[in-house]
């Protein structure tokens, strides 16, 4: 592998951005591809297609055989609230592949003994994300029904572009939630990007019930979520 795909596979690692790596297997030569860079517009299907199974794939384009390898960033869930909730999800994540962490100032929820062997953050999330930033390879969960607490990271999390925004509530909680965000400056469009009430609906009931309509709704937007793919020769 050339030391420029090397660099730029580092590159996306270090500010956790997606990467396909183009290697042409008849010539040995491979070529590195940041989401956001321009792409051959013959290219443009098979990146999108890996950048979302996350699978590499061997094609045969123009008589070339190209292996196109993707590497992506640690998908992660960041749950606002150490809530039961949070509790199952917590335990369900990983085994999705996800890494996990909640952030709740209510240092009677947040616990140790509740989230052992979980990422706690027992701190405002106004204090917390400034210095771990979301992005585009996480999602975002608002368990707290507390506005002092989720409205922040809500705001946050359209702000990064994370791949899922969801948030607990009725939908007239979260008709009361979409007009304060957007009297906090939030635009419309933005604000509908929330899921809410969050989670598939499957008819859950219990919390853990709910966790997994949670991380169901996040697997598929995950697998569905918009690429960066500006191909050569487009506008």
């Amino acid at each position: 592998m050339e030391l420029s795909t090397l660099q730029a596979l580092n590159v996306a690692r270090a500010s956790r951005r997606a990467a396909v790596v183009v290697t042409d297997l008849s010539e040995g030569t491979s070529q590195a591809f940041i989401e956001g860079d321009r792409i051959r517009a013959e290219w443009a299907a098979p990146v999108s297609e890996v950048l979302h199974s996350g699978r590499p794939r061997l094609l045969t384009i123009e008589e070339r055989a190209l292996f196109f390898n993707v590497h992506l960033p640690p998908p992660r869930i960041v749950a606002i609230g150490a809530v039961h909730i949070s509790q199952a999800l917590s335990r369900l994540a990983p085994v999705a592949g996800f890494d996990m962490a909640v952030i709740d100032p209510r240092t009677a929820f947040a616990t140790a003994e509740r989230f052992h062997g979980v990422e706690l953050l027992a701190d405002w999330p106004e204090d917390v994300l400034p210095d771990r930033p979301l992005d585009r390879y996480t999602a975002l969960a608002a368990l707290t029904h507390d506005p002092k607490i989720d409205d922040y990271p809500l705001r946050a999390a359209l702000e990064a572009g994370c791949f899922y925004v969801g948030a607990l509530g009725s939908r007239k909680t979260h008709a009361a939630r979409s007009e304060r965000l957007q009297t906090q400056g939030v635009a419309t469009e933005a604000v509908a990007r929330i899921k809410a009430p969050i989670g598939l609906d499957i008819g859950a009931a219990s919390p853990a019930e709910i966790a997994v309509a949670v991380l169901a709704e996040i697997i598929g937007a995950l697998r569905r979520r918009d690429v960066d793919l500006p191909a050569e020769g487009g506008k």
